[in-house]
């Protein structure tokens, strides 16, 4: 982790190198009904006789790791997931996918649900690399995954950006020193598309 302190960004996106975007929210839309998400899920802790209930989604993530359950709740929210991938919708942002130096995706939901909408959206040749809930051993607001996500680029914290759409990501960027935009602030001019 870096010691630099946190720094809301203003410098439009095109003054990065590197580039580091949320998924769902940011880049795409997943379409997944959470509700049964955490329905289902909660169904696998009544099945192992562990209460879940009036707890949200990502505390049962964490309930899950207390209890032994991970595997059995992953794989419950990663299908709903692969799922709301293939049908994701595109935003605005993931237009200007391939104009930075680097690039990579650091996302709450699966990796391979990244890779799916990606894949969807044509997205997967400009992202240098995926980071997804599931592929270290934290998630957001944590800073690992992000600088994660960085190291795999090949940029320095120092010289990238965290574009997402939550105070989760804010966190997860003030934590690790990286400077942050929310998606719906940031005008990314024209010339900054297609100069990779």
């Amino acid at each position: 982790m870096t010691d630099n302190p946190f720094r809301a960004e203003s410098r439009p996106l095109s003054a990065f190198d590197a580039v580091v975007w949320d998924l769902d929210g940011t880049l795409v839309r997943l379409l997944v009904d959470w509700e049964a998400v955490a329905g289902d899920v909660t169904a696998v802790f009544d099945a192992a006789g562990v209460d879940a209930t009036e707890i949200d989604l990502w505390e049962m993530l964490d309930l899950a790791d207390e209890s032994g359950l991970r595997d059995d709740v992953e794989a419950v929210i990663a299908e709903y997931e692969r799922k709301g991938a293939q049908r994701s919708d595109r935003l605005t942002h993931a237009d200007h996918v391939g104009g930075f130096a680097a690039e990579g995706v650091c996302s709450l939901n699966a990796e391979e649900a990244c890779r799916t909408a990606l894949d969807v959206h044509g997205l997967t040749a400009d992202i240098d690399a995926v980071v997804g809930r599931d592929t270290v051993a934290t998630r957001k607001p944590d800073p690992a995954p992000l600088l994660e996500t960085i190291r795999r680029i090949g940029a320095d914290p120092d010289d990238a950006v965290f574009v997402g759409d939550s105070r989760r990501d804010e966190e997860a960027a003030r934590r690790a020193g990286v400077a942050f935009q929310y998606v719906d602030t940031e005008v990314i001019p024209d010339e900054a598309a297609g100069s990779r």
